[in-house]
């Protein structure tokens, strides 16, 4: 029986700029993401894993400057335990890939093709790298097809799809069947992926994950439930094969938090003064505001006061924010409108009668005044 812990990561993308971040915060999330190599190093040695695989994007593209390479390499160089990297498709194996500038660093391998590579005393890694930025094939497969059942243990490493997003035909999706074909079978024991950014397995056997990157990158959509976006980025997979001389496999997977930012999308129906001391309050309890990133989307209407308590509001919490704007596209927030702009409406009959109604009521009744608004905001959306 063989056993071994290695850790299993993804999507780094060292040198990713965001265009809502100004320069300071800039400066503080590329550090961060920086950092993420030296977390992922002190996991792996706390957990005793024999190495580390980063299933693609390492780098957010072949073109980065001196500077953020230099300072990648050190970092690399640095971490306790061997490296293996696979080009993914933003950085993949093309002519000036800038992982031939990371080649000779001690312990670490470039997967730039998929010949197993024996790391220990019966372990082996298989890559399946990108060599242009689309795959024209399913690479996962084309890897494992030559590969014959073995008693070692096996990790295969790929980078992308296994799961269609549209009804269209992508000839580089991942073949899941054929992948949990050659797990039961012991031609592979675990296929490490990359590509989406949020950790989770796919398919049945719990022998296939994304590890999601272990910094955030993009917006958790809180609007749209707990699978809005991304929902569980900022992680790493500790993950350990065990493996009898039958060919049978275990895998457990363990994952444990590495990222320190926080990207997340609000959506707020807003129409009283409750509503925005409720959600400024959301934003006050933010525990790191520094490296906290919220992009939100109010609707609804509200009165002069309630508006400049939501100004103000917004106005003291925005520069304590890495970042704090406003989805222009799907604002819809209103003042609430005077008799004047209820008469330019230009309405008649019988909703005019209703309206005229509703405003009488509304100075004493949040019932009518809110159905008031609604109106309003109805009959000036038609």
């Amino acid at each position: 029986m063989t056993s071994i812990s290695f850790l299993h990561t993804s999507d780094l993308q060292l040198g990713m700029t965001r265009w809502f971040l100004d320069d300071e915060a800039q400066g503080r999330f590329d550090d961060a993401r920086l950092r993420s190599i030296d977390r992922l190093g002190q996991i792996a040695q706390a957990r005793d894993c024999a190495f580390i695989v980063i299933a693609g994007d390492v780098f957010e593209h072949n073109s980065l400057s001196q500077r953020v390479t230099g300072r990648v390499k050190e970092r690399l160089r640095a971490l306790p335990v061997p490296v293996f990297l696979l080009p993914g498709n933003h950085d993949p194996l093309v002519a000036d890939s800038i992982f031939y500038q990371a080649r000779d660093i001690a312990g670490v391998h470039i997967l730039g093709d998929s010949t197993p590579v024996a790391v220990s005393e019966g372990v082996e890694i298989v890559g399946a790298p990108l060599l242009s930025k689309h795959a024209t094939t399913d690479l996962v497969r084309q890897a494992l097809e030559p590969l014959e059942p073995t008693a070692d243990i096996r990790i295969l490493v790929g980078h992308g799809q296994a799961e269609a997003r549209s009804n269209e035909h992508h000839p580089d999706l991942i073949d899941l069947s054929y992948v949990e074909q050659a797990l039961a079978a012991g031609t592979v024991d675990y296929l490490a992926l990359g590509d989406t950014h949020s950790a989770r397995p796919v398919g049945n056997s719990g022998r296939v994950w994304f590890s999601g990157a272990p910094e955030t990158t993009d917006f958790h959509d809180l609007a749209a439930g707990d699978t809005g976006g991304e929902d569980n980025s900022g992680n790493a997979l500790i993950v350990t094969v065990t493996k009898t001389a039958t060919l049978d496999a275990t895998v457990e997977v363990d994952e444990v938090a590495v990222g320190e930012w926080v990207f997340e999308a609000i959506d707020r129906e807003l129409g009283s003064a409750e509503d925005v001391a409720e959600f400024l309050t959301a934003l006050e309890a933010y525990p790191h505001k520094d490296r906290t990133v919220i992009k939100y989307s109010l609707r609804g209407t509200l009165d002069i006061a309630a508006t400049r308590t939501l100004e103000k509001g917004l106005e003291t919490h925005r520069p304590v924010f890495a970042a704090l704007f406003e989805r222009e596209r799907l604002n819809d927030l209103h003042l609430e409108p005077d008799e004047q702009e209820l008469a330019d409406l230009g309405i008649g009959g019988y909703p005019a009668a209703a309206l005229a109604e509703l405003a009488q009521q509304a100075e004493t009744d949040p019932t009518a005044r809110d159905a008031v608004n609604l109106f309003f905001r109805l009959a000036k959306e038609a």
